[in-house]
Protein backbone atom coordinates (compact mmCIF):
# COMPACT_ATOMS: atom_id res chain seq x y z
CA UNK A 1 0.00 0.00 0.00
CA UNK A 2 2.93 2.09 0.79
CA UNK A 3 4.62 1.71 -2.67
CA UNK A 4 0.89 2.40 -4.40
CA UNK A 5 0.61 5.93 -2.38
CA UNK A 6 4.71 6.62 -3.11
CA UNK A 7 4.08 6.09 -6.81
CA UNK A 8 1.59 8.31 -6.60
CA UNK A 9 2.78 11.27 -5.17
CA UNK A 10 6.23 10.57 -7.75
CA UNK A 11 3.38 10.87 -10.84
CA UNK A 12 1.73 14.19 -9.50
CA UNK A 13 5.52 15.72 -9.11
CA UNK A 14 5.77 14.79 -12.72
CA UNK A 15 2.71 16.37 -13.91
CA UNK A 16 3.32 20.50 -14.37
CA UNK A 17 5.42 22.60 -16.25
CA UNK A 18 8.52 21.14 -16.79
CA UNK A 19 11.34 24.04 -16.23
CA UNK A 20 13.17 23.32 -19.52
CA UNK A 21 9.85 23.61 -21.70
CA UNK A 22 10.11 26.80 -20.65
CA UNK A 23 13.54 28.09 -21.18
CA UNK A 24 13.71 25.84 -24.79
CA UNK A 25 12.09 29.14 -25.70
CA UNK A 26 14.39 32.21 -24.64
CA UNK A 27 15.78 33.39 -27.47
CA UNK A 28 13.76 31.18 -30.34
CA UNK A 29 12.67 32.99 -33.55
CA UNK A 30 9.26 34.04 -33.54
CA UNK A 31 8.70 31.77 -36.75
CA UNK A 32 9.28 28.98 -34.59
CA UNK A 33 6.04 29.35 -32.62
CA UNK A 34 4.05 30.55 -35.50
CA UNK A 35 4.70 27.42 -37.34
CA UNK A 36 4.60 25.15 -34.30
CA UNK A 37 1.73 22.56 -34.70
CA UNK A 38 0.46 22.97 -30.81
CA UNK A 39 0.23 26.60 -30.61
CA UNK A 40 -1.24 26.23 -34.54
CA UNK A 41 -4.39 24.51 -32.72
CA UNK A 42 -5.48 27.15 -29.96
CA UNK A 43 -7.00 31.07 -29.88
CA UNK A 44 -4.14 33.36 -30.05
CA UNK A 45 -4.17 37.17 -28.63
CA UNK A 46 -1.85 39.81 -28.63
CA UNK A 47 -1.13 42.87 -27.71
CA UNK A 48 1.97 45.27 -27.37
CA UNK A 49 3.33 46.81 -23.79
CA UNK A 50 4.13 50.45 -23.79
CA UNK A 51 8.14 49.40 -24.26
CA UNK A 52 7.15 47.26 -27.55
CA UNK A 53 7.19 44.06 -26.07
CA UNK A 54 4.75 41.94 -28.13
CA UNK A 55 2.43 40.05 -25.74
CA UNK A 56 0.87 36.43 -27.46
CA UNK A 57 -1.21 34.66 -25.32
CA UNK A 58 -2.42 31.02 -26.87
CA UNK A 59 -5.54 29.70 -24.68
CA UNK A 60 -5.73 26.36 -24.34
CA UNK A 61 -9.41 26.08 -22.40
CA UNK A 62 -12.73 25.91 -23.13
CA UNK A 63 -15.28 28.17 -24.13
CA UNK A 64 -13.12 30.85 -24.89
CA UNK A 65 -15.75 32.37 -27.50
CA UNK A 66 -17.53 34.40 -25.02
CA UNK A 67 -14.49 36.36 -24.04
CA UNK A 68 -14.23 37.44 -27.73
CA UNK A 69 -16.35 40.15 -27.58
CA UNK A 70 -18.12 39.32 -31.01
CA UNK A 71 -15.08 38.27 -32.21
CA UNK A 72 -13.38 41.23 -32.30
CA UNK A 73 -9.91 40.29 -30.28
CA UNK A 74 -9.88 37.73 -33.58
CA UNK A 75 -8.53 40.68 -35.13
CA UNK A 76 -5.29 40.90 -34.82
CA UNK A 77 -3.78 42.89 -31.98
CA UNK A 78 -5.75 44.53 -29.52
CA UNK A 79 -4.84 47.41 -27.00
CA UNK A 80 -3.91 46.72 -23.83
CA UNK A 81 -7.94 47.97 -22.22
CA UNK A 82 -8.88 45.18 -24.74
CA UNK A 83 -6.71 42.70 -23.57
CA UNK A 84 -7.21 43.72 -19.74
CA UNK A 85 -10.80 42.61 -20.38
CA UNK A 86 -10.38 39.45 -22.31
CA UNK A 87 -7.32 38.37 -19.20
CA UNK A 88 -10.21 39.13 -16.68
CA UNK A 89 -12.81 36.89 -18.79
CA UNK A 90 -10.48 33.94 -19.13
CA UNK A 91 -9.93 33.81 -15.59
CA UNK A 92 -13.27 32.92 -14.87
CA UNK A 93 -12.69 29.76 -16.59
CA UNK A 94 -10.50 26.69 -16.82
CA UNK A 95 -8.31 27.41 -19.31
CA UNK A 96 -3.87 27.36 -19.95
CA UNK A 97 -2.81 30.23 -20.96
CA UNK A 98 0.67 30.12 -23.11
CA UNK A 99 1.95 33.38 -22.78
CA UNK A 100 4.91 34.50 -24.90
CA UNK A 101 7.05 37.56 -24.81
CA UNK A 102 8.76 38.68 -27.86
CA UNK A 103 10.76 41.85 -29.04
CA UNK A 104 12.36 42.24 -32.34
CA UNK A 105 11.05 38.88 -33.76
CA UNK A 106 12.45 36.83 -30.92
CA UNK A 107 10.58 35.13 -28.18
CA UNK A 108 12.19 36.46 -24.95
CA UNK A 109 10.21 33.99 -22.36
CA UNK A 110 7.60 31.96 -22.39
CA UNK A 111 4.92 31.75 -19.42
CA UNK A 112 2.48 29.07 -18.98
CA UNK A 113 -0.34 30.06 -16.60
CA UNK A 114 -3.06 28.11 -15.39
CA UNK A 115 -6.48 29.91 -14.42
CA UNK A 116 -10.11 28.83 -13.03
CA UNK A 117 -8.10 25.90 -11.22
CA UNK A 118 -6.60 24.49 -14.84
CA UNK A 119 -2.85 23.51 -13.93
CA UNK A 120 -0.92 24.33 -17.20
CA UNK A 121 1.39 21.02 -18.25
CA UNK A 122 4.60 21.13 -20.70
CA UNK A 123 6.41 18.27 -22.45
CA UNK A 124 8.68 18.11 -25.24
CA UNK A 125 6.09 18.36 -27.87
CA UNK A 126 5.68 22.16 -26.55
CA UNK A 127 9.20 22.67 -27.14
CA UNK A 128 10.90 24.30 -30.37
CA UNK A 129 10.80 22.52 -33.53
CA UNK A 130 8.55 20.07 -32.68
CA UNK A 131 7.34 18.15 -35.29
CA UNK A 132 5.86 15.36 -34.26
CA UNK A 133 2.01 14.38 -33.96
CA UNK A 134 0.11 14.44 -30.26
CA UNK A 135 -3.81 14.31 -29.06
CA UNK A 136 -4.04 17.21 -26.65
CA UNK A 137 -6.65 16.77 -23.59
Amino acid sequence: MIAIISFCIFLAGCVGVRQVDVDAWAGRPVLDLEVHPFFLTVPVVKTVASDGTEIWNYVNGANIGGCYGAGSINLGYVNSAQYSEFSSCVAKFAACNNIFYIKDATVLRYSPIGTGGMRCMTNASLQPGFKGTVNIR
